[in-house]
């Protein structure tokens, strides 16, 4: 028996370490997927103006937050859940390394079977951006978030440029509109920023310039900077 664990040992060892090697390879491809799905969300959104993020909401934002899918559904009690990829502004100019995140929740309301949308969060101020800096915060709890403006122009009576820390849209069907998403968690996705960067870096390096961005991350980076400058024209 003692002789039969023994040999035991050395395929036990092969097998996790295959079952581990193919959970990073699926974390990669995910990770792949979902910043190809992001930047697909923000040629959308700039091919949509007029009943789109507002010029002057892309051009204010200190970070940009993409959840390509995100899962609402529930009858009465409403849950959603989404992963999603962020990036900043860095002082010298030029855009962050991505990060990684999770977003999720519970919700009040009158919502009936599932619905997959899109998401995206615009970080408005030093306030906000301190909080996606963070490993994991809550949305409505110590961070502020509203529903915003739609259209090409933001309307000059509101607030939304003291007051937001995060503008907040969702879009459905084509079109993108504010979302309260007030009670949701914002967690860093651990798993996938070890599967791209090959080991567990804070959201806090990769966002605030201290990680090149890897090639895979380009495009994403690149759809942001060209969504930036068009809307400063």
């Amino acid at each position: 028996m003692v002789k039969a664990i023994k040999n035991l040992i050395p395929l036990l060892a092969v097998f996790f370490c295959v079952v581990g090697l193919s959970k990073a390879d699926q974390d990669k491809t995910d990770a792949t997927e979902r910043l190809e799905s992001a930047t697909k969300t923000l040629r959308d959104v700039a091919q949509v103006p007029d009943k789109g993020i507002p010029d002057e909401v892309f051009k204010g934002a200190k970070c940009v937050a993409v959840v390509p899918r995100m899962i609402k559904g529930g009858f009465i009690l409403g849950a959603k859940h989404g992963r999603g990829v962020s990036t900043c502004r860095l002082p010298g100019g030029g855009w962050s390394a991505p990060a990684f995140f999770t977003i999720s929740g519970g919700s009040w309301g009158a919502q009936i079977g599932v619905e997959d949308v899109e998401l995206v969060m615009m970080v408005m101020n030093d306030e906000g951006m301190r909080h996606l800096l963070e490993n994991k915060f809550q949305i409505g709890g110590e961070a502020s978030a509203s529903a915003g403006p739609v259209g090409r122009h933001a309307s000059a009576g509101t607030d939304w440029k003291v007051e937001s820390q995060m503008l907040t849209y969702s879009r459905a069907k084509g079109l993108f509109v504010g979302i309260d998403l007030g009670g949701s968690w914002v967690e860093a996705d651990r798993d996938t920023m070890t599967a791209l960067y090959g080991k567990d870096i804070p959201t806090n390096e990769a966002l605030t310039g201290k990680i090149h961005v890897p090639g895979v991350a380009r495009p994403f980076i690149t759809e942001v900077e060209r969504v930036k400058t068009e809307a400063q024209r």
